[in-house]
């Protein structure tokens, strides 16, 4: 009986650490550009995974935002190390585990979306961001996609209180 109860319980344990470990996986798997995904819906992707940066791991927001760079973007900003160290710079780091961001689209073609996107910061300072978004045009898996090319310096809007 004692040999059936022993096994019962490290069987439950098992399964009990796998049920973990998947849904750890899980929760750092990241949303892929696709087709259907709207300019909107990828700026406010980027942003609420910026907010929370280090949710679930270091960097995971910043790495988010890393998978609707375009093409032509991640030319100028290197590979993800070069992008995660250019996010921790000053000029950048305001946007990560902000407080609360503001989107306004200020226009858009069939092949361009602007927007300006204010955020106040954790220390109560606000800023703009010009943040602009393009469909990707050549062949390959991001073809249609909207992704983020460019994202200007911080405008400083106001002061922390």
């Amino acid at each position: 009986m004692n040999k059936f109860l022993s096994k019962t319980i490290i069987i439950k344990l098992f399964l009990t650490l796998l049920i973990i470990l998947i849904s750890k996986i899980s929760l750092a798997e990241f949303v892929k550009p696709n087709s259907t995904i709207l300019p909107e819906e990828v700026i406010l992707l980027q942003l609420k995974a910026l907010q929370k940066n280090n949710i679930p791991f270091k960097d995971a927001g910043i790495e988010q935002a890393w998978e609707f760079a375009h093409p032509h973007n991640r030319k100028f900003t290197g590979p993800l190390s070069n992008f995660i160290s250019m996010m921790h710079n000053p000029s950048y780091a305001i946007i990560l585990d902000h407080m609360e961001h503001n989107i306004i689209k200020i226009g858009n073609n069939d092949l361009q979306t602007f927007f300006f996107v204010e955020l106040i910061n954790y220390q109560g300072t606000k800023v703009g961001f010009k943040w602009i978004l393009e469909k990707v045009l050549e062949e390959g898996k991001y073809k249609n996609c909207w992704m983020t090319t460019s994202v200007s310096n911080p405008i400083q809007l106001s002061k922390s209180i």
